[in-house]
């Protein structure tokens, strides 16, 4: 059974640090891009961040640029999103997700491109 399990979420005040992971297991994601979405209380959801297969190409939504770090792990089978300088604006539930084309060059920030979603983890940046 494929499953993401995100975790690292809770509740912080704004102007900390929060480092979120992801742990994919029931098949290789090593040629997969992955990514990280947010959907905020009463807001659809939304991209953050994504990373190619091989980590040489990132992308990062202009709200969270210079702030957030996505990285991966594929000996692990992990990716990780490193959230520094929090906005109250942050909060919302994050959720992992995989883009099962194999090795795509450019990571995708579409919604619809990924095929595996994780239940996501709560963010909640208090001011």
């Amino acid at each position: 059974q494929v499953q993401l399990v995100e975790s690292g979420g809770g509740l912080v005040q704004a102007g900390a640090s929060l480092r979120l992971s992801c742990a994919a297991s029931g098949r290789s994601f090593s040629n997969d891009a992955m990514g990280w979405f947010r959907q905020g209380p009463g807001k659809e959801r939304e991209f953050v961040a994504a990373i190619t297969w091989s980590g040489g190409s990132v992308s990062y939504a202009d709200s969270v640029k210079g702030r957030f770090t996505i990285s991966r792990d594929n000996s692990k089978n992990t990716v990780s999103l490193t959230m520094n300088s929090l906005k109250p604006t942050d909060t919302a539930v994050y959720y992992c997700a995989a883009d099962t084309m194999p090795r795509r060059p450019i990571p995708s920030r579409r919604f619809g491109t990924y095929d595996y979603w994780g239940q996501g983890t709560q963010v909640t940046v208090s001011s």
